[in-house]
Order: structure tokens, then sequence, then C-alpha cells
């Protein structure tokens, strides 16, 4: 695995005023990744995994976070609360198949939608992706998913339909 990669740690401030870092995902955060998951709602689970589940299994948990930094990353959001980091959001991008292209995903815990997080995992994961040379990030979504959607858009990218694909779009940006 890849040396941790320190300089992608940021301390940034929500629109509410309420500190935040975003930090790069290490394997020793399987718990607060799994209690991230579990703390969803089971809509966001829904819309984030297109599946219902109620917690990530074990390998999916250690593929979350036991990532290379290059090929796989997730930044996650975090907050301290009663003197214990809590995981409040992740974005996270996986290469694609095709060369310089890579997949992201982002999820925000409920309580914490609406306070310009997405926006600002997202504006971090693209700049980490684009300097790791990537040249175009994308994602499903699904096409009821609004809230998502109307970021996607803000955030320049192009939304489209995938042929026979009536419940989800394709969001598109070159980085």
């Amino acid at each position: 695995m890849a040396e941790y990669p320190q300089q992608l740690i940021r301390e940034l401030v929500l629109r509410d005023g309420t500190p935040i870092t975003i930090r790069p995902i290490r394997p020793d955060d399987a718990d607060i990744e799994q209690a991230f998951v579990r703390g969803l709602s089971e809509e966001s689970r829904y819309n984030r995994f297109m599946t219902t589940i109620d917690e990530l299994p074990p390998k999916k948990l250690a593929f979350f976070t036991e990532v290379d930094y290059q090929r796989h990353l997730a930044l996650i959001a975090t907050i301290v609360r009663d003197g214990q980091e809590q995981e409040i959001g992740v974005a996270r991008y996986v290469a694609s198949e095709t060369a310089g292209e890579c997949e992201f995903a982002v999820t925000v815990a409920d309580e914490w939608q609406g306070k310009g997080l997405a926006s600002l995992l997202m504006r971090e994961l693209m700049e980490a992706a684009r300097d790791r040379g990537f040249k175009t990030i994308d994602g499903l979504v699904f096409a009821t998913n609004q809230r998502m959607l109307d970021l996607a858009r803000k955030l320049g990218f192009e939304v489209e339909t995938i042929l026979g694909e009536g419940d989800t779009v394709r969001v598109l940006r070159s980085l």
C-alpha cells in the first residue's frame, strides 16, 4: 500500500460554522466507517449502494477502508463529538477499466445534508483525482435523486440518460 497522503488532510468549516476535517480514509477507520453506514437512513443507504443494506459486509468494509490512495481513494469528513472522531461524510473514487477515468460516490450523513459538505468533499476528491492523472470522473445516480443531480450540475457534471436504464442516469465531468 502507498504511503498515507498527509497532504490531502484539510481543516475546513461548513456554512453553519462547524469545523470539520477532510482526510483520506485509513484501514483503522473500519469502525467509524461502519458506524457511519449504520447511521444513514434507509433512503440514504439505498441511494448510495443502490440496494438495501443495514451495514457493510466484512469484505466490502475492508475494500472501503484499505485503499491504495492512487487507483482508489476515499476522503472522509469527520467531526469530534464527545471526544470521539465521527465520520459525517465520504467521497471516493475508484479507477475505471478505461485509462484516465474513475468512478465516484459521495454520501453525507442525514443530519449533515444541506450544509455544503457534499460539495466540499467532491471538490477535494476531484482535485485529488486530477492530481493523480485522471481525466474524467463519472458516477451513476438514481434519476429520482434530485439533490445529487442538482449537486452534480452545480459542480459542472453533464447528466446522460443510459439507454435501457430508466431509473439511473450517468453524471460525467472532465477533470
